[in-house]
């Protein structure tokens, strides 16, 4: 309903934020959903809100949905935004807990931060100045990022932002590497290891992840998976589910 669609290989139709997809049912249930994939929208089988709809229907609007707000759900629609950001941090900032023991104090007082941030007013959390607080994080992260690599390779590769799309890495000692924000959209990731491996923002859409390992990946979400292709012999980080597509 917030979020604007793209008639595309991921989406079958165009649709502005704010207007309710024509698969929407009075019930808030899609009208699709077994057979999305089929029916043109892989791209909703992909995306992952890190909870943050609940969180903003139940909590922050106190059970009242965007049919009952007298602004057609505008101000609703704005506050998820900021709260899918702040959720998205949480995921982060929880891994990094475990990733970092020498960090505990700075990450655990971050994480009371963000989530506190999450109970805000409506209005609170529309004005929230979202690029100082991410920024505020992505520090914390990049220096989590650091010392873990650091464990693995005493001088880690650095593929920040490298575009990948659609390389040949098939078998290749990824330990360590920092591919933050790559672009490796269809590249050819089997058996490849990327343990410790920082893939926070990378861009994983129909890479093929067959037999890699990605157990000790850090920064690795289900919407990253979600994107990719696997099977049986890729390995996952616990805390992520191998999706139903997967072969």
């Amino acid at each position: 309903m917030g979020l604007t669609l793209t008639a595309s290989a991921d989406f079958a139709i165009d649709k502005p934020a704010g207007e309710p997809c024509p698969n929407l049912r009075r019930d808030f249930r899609c009208g699709i959903h077994v057979r999305l994939r089929d029916g043109g929208f892989p791209g909703c089988t992909v995306y992952d809100c890190f909870g943050a709809g609940q969180k903003v229907v139940q909590v922050t609007f106190g059970g009242r949905d965007w049919h009952q707000a007298a602004d057609s759900g505008a101000l609703m629609f704005e506050v998820f935004a900021v709260m899918r950001l702040l959720h998205e941090l949480l995921w982060y900032l929880t891994e990094a807990l475990v990733l970092a023991p020498t960090l505990h104090s700075e990450l655990r007082t971050a994480l009371d931060d963000t989530e506190r941030l999450t109970f805000g007013s409506p209005q609170s959390l529309a004005g929230l100045d979202t690029p100082a607080h991410r920024s505020r994080i992505n520090d914390l992260l990049l220096r989590t990022s650091e010392l873990v690599r650091a464990g693995v390779s005493p001088m880690p590769t650095n593929h920040r932002g490298a575009d990948l799309r659609g390389a040949d890495l098939r078998g290749a000692d990824l330990r360590g590497v920092d591919l933050r924000s790559a672009y490796l959209t269809a590249a050819d990731l089997r058996a490849a290891d990327l343990t410790a491996a920082d893939l926070i923002g990378a861009e994983l859409r129909d890479a093929d992840l067959r037999g890699a390992d990605l157990a000790r990946s850090i920064f690795l979400t289900q919407m990253q998976v979600n994107a990719a292709r696997g099977d049986a012999g890729t390995r996952l980080p616990p805390r992520l589910i191998r999706p139903p597509h997967w072969a």
